[in-house]
């Protein structure tokens, strides 16, 4: 009984996107750091170069399972570029935010990049990336 009632807690939770959207968002991370990791243990050490795979790999990923998954949208060309512009937009705010708070420990800025920028770009994916056109009207 309290099983199966975790159980469907559990399955009332992911009910909702920003649950999915953070599962998601959450697996994609230990992507990109699980590819980087092995690129520079196992193929080149080169920083610049595993974070990029990582991060394409990662993107990859995201954008299947957001599209598929969160947002119940189909593959589509124009949504995977909108999609690679708010992602590269988050990491570009996320070094942004480092750079403006260089002054704070390292843990507050990444406190602060963990907790603001899921939420926006949810936000942006929601009303922009994943946003159907409008049928006209005749």
């Amino acid at each position: 009984m309290i099983f199966q009632a975790v159980i469907d807690k559990v399955g009332a939770l992911f009910s909702y996107k920003i649950v999915r959207y953070g599962l998601i968002g959450g697996i994609s991370t230990l992507i990109h750091l699980g590819i980087a990791a092995f690129f520079l243990y196992a193929i080149y050490n080169s920083l610049f170069w595993a974070n990029v795979t990582g991060f394409m790999t990662a993107y990859v990923f995201s954008y299947l399972m957001q599209s598929l998954y969160v947002f119940g949208h189909a593959i589509n060309p124009v949504k995977a570029f909108k999609y690679f512009i708010v992602q590269f937009g988050s990491l570009m705010t996320s070094i942004l935010i480092s750079y403006l708070f260089t002054g704070y420990n390292n843990y507050i800025k990444t406190i602060l990049v963990v907790i603001f920028m899921p939420i926006v770009t949810f936000v942006v994916h929601k009303f922009w990336t994943f946003k159907e056109l409008e049928e006209e009207e005749p």
